[in-house]
């Protein structure tokens, strides 16, 4: 007798999604959920962590949402203009040293944006908000890991990971 066939999808290490069947049935779709459902958690840790660190909570609160808000856009910017970029260059594959660029241009892009703000939400100096990014960047750069391999362990690989069912084509 033929197992029956498996289309689940697969997440990291091609072994199958927690969830056993496609929920996303476009990319587009999955990448809105994947991005609001990071945001909304990192609006959480981010308030949780300044609060840690001894700000008052609407401030923390503040801070996150408009951290969380400025990081949407400069993704959506950023990576519009990093692509038009790799194609006039005409780099293809993103190696390593694209990917490493391209992190430090949107990390960087995203410091100078927020720094100003944290400084004018906290009440702190330019240094000081510059040293709360850095650290805010630290958690996020794990957080940021963490949280795709999570999403991808439950909802499996996007379509373009080419991750396929044992025994497909």
């Amino acid at each position: 007798m033929t197992p029956p066939h498996d289309d689940a999808p697969r997440g990291p290490g091609g072994r199958r999604a927690l969830v056993g069947r496609r929920v996303f049935r476009s990319p587009l779709r999955r990448r809105i959920v994947f991005a609001v459902v990071f945001e909304l958690l990192a609006i959480l840790f981010t308030t949780l962590i300044l609060r840690a660190a001894g700000n008052e909570g609407a401030s923390s609160f503040a801070v996150a949402v408009v951290s969380s808000t400025v990081a949407l856009i400069w993704n959506v910017v950023y990576n519009s203009l990093f692509e038009r970029l790799e194609r006039a260059l005409g780099v293809h594959g993103r190696p390593w040293w694209a990917r490493v660029g391209h992190t430090v241009g949107f990390e960087g892009g995203l410091v100078l944006f927020l720094v100003p703000a944290v400084a004018l939400l906290l009440g702190v100096t330019l240094w000081e908000a510059f040293l709360i990014e850095l650290g805010l960047i630290v958690f996020f750069l794990v957080y940021n890991a963490v949280y795709t391999y999570l999403f991808d362990a439950v909802f499996g690989l996007p379509d373009s990971a080419g991750v396929t069912a044992p025994g497909t084509p």
